[in-house]
């Protein structure tokens, strides 16, 4: 069903009124996160209709066996998960001996509210049970952005027509299940369990990888304002503990429970001090106290707002989208720790394994870096140098020698995990994003020094890896790459794939210039990158062959470059000929039908254009964008981004500003039918893109800065910041011009519609 529940508003997602219907929509949804731990909007209450409880802690993770029914060599043994993790938002609550479960009482008033300017979840309704006792519940929660081992929930229940018990029953479960376990496995052994006044802690190591996880939880009762005792109960069993606090309140009195949790992780402290931080941390979060920790919430989000926001005016769906993708983006992801990554689902739900792919590379670094200092750019590029060494024994497993790497399709440390053949062993241009993102950090940032120093063994191993791949081809004396898959999943152990070609072609040519500029500039260095990885003149020699004699496809009566070798033999029937009982063709055809089709689920060729629109003329963009986004069908989240910053590159403003709303829009109308499995959010990178690349038409080509402002008719005006290496600049166009201001304290050159301009310190330029 495509949703039409969330209201629109410029700061916050709303949802009024509750339908069972919607309940794992809006638990993806209203997810909240702070870059270290996340966790879906599932109630703290007990709810007994349809749910997916999920908590999720960044960088724990389970090798879960693969299950596949022909194994093949090569194959990888697991499918890496992120782990559900323990729960520790759970609240169950009695009034007059009653559970409050929204499944089965009377709901009135139900309001939802996701905070986006604050990082702040909250819910309101009133539950009438069957005797008539009605209670007012106002839960808020967060996730601190300022103590990210924390979240906070405080809950608060007021009785309205009756005199009466409630109970309070906050529990840790470390007995939670993977909804996408392979073979219905516990991922967890219990270790200990430690229960002091009010505070509680139980300890976990996952199974076979030996992460340890201590859950903890701290309780603070109030009533009326004021902070009370009340003798607790507890009871436990082997992998959960529960206290249990009761009360008699007035009607109109209100009884409120505040509960400090959150994790301490082994990757950030050793074993024997799990416990120990865990306590002291939630001491420290109850002694500043919800107020205090909720104002450094405010400050922490204002930060990012800053230069992140993004402003629409005229057009408030567009306006919520942009900032609730932007949102999630940040909740994923604060960069400070090299180990972490950007999974597609991120904290939201377990699909793809909550693992790495070539998202980031692609789609995710243009946001953080431009966005937040380059540190946080730099830190994905570190993730994968310090996987190098993992890559290259991936290439190993499949006949590659001579420290050749091959960058996994799916990972969590380095290793493969995927297990598709079509997509694992075929879909190989992944690795030219690799070195792409290596190259679109530097040019932006300036930072040459991570070429120098991490990012030229990388290039290195690719350019071996290319090098080994391509074919020479005795019919077409010219190198050729077989039996792969490009960004277009919809054709699978094709020949020729044209983006990966000349993705091959681009990585060898950039190793090749950077040899020489290393040699150049950095002698001592060169040397040792010459020494660590044996490279000589005849494996550059053999590199210069390969990319001066690759083959492209190419239709001289169509005058494109053609996807594949075999592309023209399918019937070329526009996808918007097909009917609606026919889409989406993924869940309506046989795979079969669809590998036959002429059908491409993402930007392939697109891709390439979108990459390298410098080397190529307008006019060929023209035909390219002509010839194949008539057959796309946008069945993946990451082809409406691309397509509409192409759109508006070559003055399609109405299909950029469609091709924006389906991107941006993505989950909160649910257009895939798939919500309750997560957000998409590596796609949400590409809505960045959208506006800040397709209508602002912001590039950096050649070490140059450049815009190329556009609007959408039904847009009255847009802004958006970014950082570029020591500046912070802002732009702001509406249909009468544009302006752009310098926020920093030295002046910038930048390009406006070709027109060179040098913005002063602190300076607005009207256009």
């Amino acid at each position: 069903m495509n949703l039409d529940y969330i209201k629109p508003d410029d700061w916050k997602i709303i949802e009024e009124g509750f339908n069972k219907e919607h309940v794992t929509a809006s638990e993806s949804i209203f997810s909240i996160g702070n870059g270290a731990m996340g966790q879906r909007a599932n109630f703290e209450e007990d709810y007994s209709g349809d749910t997916f409880q999920g908590s999720y802690i960044g960088g724990i993770y389970y090798p879960d066996k693969t299950r596949v029914g022909w194994w093949k060599n090569g194959y990888p043994e697991y499918f890496a998960k992120v782990l559900n993790a323990p729960n520790w938002i759970g609240i169950g609550v009695k009034i007059n001996g009653k559970t409050l479960d929204l499944n089965s009482c009377k709901v009135i008033d139900f309001s939802r509210e996701l905070d986006m300017r604050n990082g702040v979840l909250t819910r309101s309704f009133i539950a009438e049970f069957e005797d008539g006792d009605m209670v007012k519940i106002l839960a808020t929660r967060f996730l601190s952005m300022d103590l990210q081992e924390v979240g906070v929930i405080k809950y608060s229940v007021t009785p309205i027509n009756f005199q009466g018990t409630i109970e309070f029953d906050p529990y840790l479960d470390a007995g939670i299940m993977n909804e996408d376990s392979n073979y219905d496995e516990f991922f967890w052994e219990i270790l200990d369990k430690k229960q002091e006044d009010n505070e509680a802690f139980i300890i976990s190591k996952t199974l076979k990888t030996g992460f340890q996880v201590c859950t903890g939880m701290k309780i603070e009762l109030i009533l009326n304002d004021y902070i009370i005792d009340i003798e607790k109960e507890s009871s436990s069993t082997d992998k959960s503990i529960k206290y249990a606090y009761k009360t008699l309140v007035n009607s109109g009195d209100t009884f409120t429970i505040v509960k400090y949790g959150g994790y301490t992780q082994s990757m950030n402290h050793p074993n024997s001090e799990l416990y120990n931080v865990s306590k002291n941390t939630l001491n420290a979060a109850a002694e500043q106290g919800f107020d205090q920790l909720f104002e450094k919430q405010q400050k922490a989000w204002d930060k990012i707002w800053d230069t992140a926001d993004i402003t629409i005016t005229g057009d408030m769906k567009a306006q919520q989208a942009i900032r609730f993708n932007i949102f999630q983006l940040n909740q994923t992801y604060s960069g400070d720790d090299s180990r972490l990554n950007i999974g597609p689902k991120g904290f939201t739900g377990e699909k793809y394994g909550g693992s790495t792919y070539w998202d980031t590379e692609a789609y995710c670094i243009p946001f953080y870096m431009s966005t937040k200092d380059k540190d946080v750019a730099r830190n994905l590029l570190l993730y994968r140098y310090n996987q190098l060494d993992k890559a290259i024994e991936n290439a190993e497993k499949l006949g590659f020698t001579n420290g050749a790497a091959l960058y996994p399709m799916v990972t969590m440390n380095g290793e493969e995990c995927h297990n598709e053949w079509e997509i694992t062993f075929e879909e190989i241009h992944r690795n030219g994003a690799m070195v792409y993102a290596i190259y679109n950090y530097v040019n932006y940032s300036g930072d040459y020094e991570y070429v120098v120093t991490h990012g030229m063994e990388v290039i290195l191993a690719i350019a071996r890896f290319w090098s080994q791949r391509a074919t020479l081809s005795g019919d077409k004396d010219q190198y050729v790459i077989l039996g792969v898959t490009g960004p277009n999943e919809y054709e699978n152990n094709i020949n020729n794939n044209w983006y990966t070609n000349y993705l091959a072609k681009w990585c060898l040519e950039y190793a090749l210039e950077n040899l020489e500029e290393i040699k150049d500039k950095y002698p001592e260095d060169y040397v040792r990158i010459i020494q660590k990885v044996a490279l000589d003149e005849s494996e550059i020699a053999n590199w210069t062959e390969v990319a001066d004699r690759m083959y492209f496809p190419y239709s001289e009566k169509y005058e494109v470059f053609l996807q594949q070798d075999g592309f023209l033999d399918k019937e070329l029937v526009p996808a918007d000929q097909l009917s609606k009982a026919d889409r989406p063709i993924n869940q309506n055809w046989s795979w079969d039908r669809i590998l036959r089709s002429p059908y491409i689920k993402q930007a392939d060729v697109l891709q390439g254009f979108y990459f390298f629109e410098n080397l190529f003329e307008l006019e060929a963009l023209v035909k390219h964008f002509d010839f194949y986004e008539p057959l796309t069908v946008h069945e993946s989240s990451l082809s409406p981004c691309v397509h509409s910053i192409l759109a508006a590159k070559i003055g399609r403003i109405e299909k950029a500003y469609e091709m924006y709303l389906r991107t941006s829009r993505l989950d909160l109308d649910d257009y895939n039918h798939e919500v309750h499995e997560g957000l998409h959010i590596t796609s949400m990178a590409g809505t960045w893109l959208s506006i800040v690349q397709g209508f602002g038409g912001m590039r950096n080509f050649n070490d140059q800065l450049s815009f190329d402002p556009v609007i959408p008719k039904n847009w009255k005006s847009y802004s958006f910041k970014i950082k570029y290496r020591d500046h912070t600049i802002k732009v702001f166009k509406n249909h009468e011009g544009c302006k752009f201001y310098n926020e920093s304290d030295t002046p910038v050159n930048i390009i406006v519609s070709g027109k060179e301009v040098t913005i002063f310190n602190q300076d607005l330029v009207i256009l």
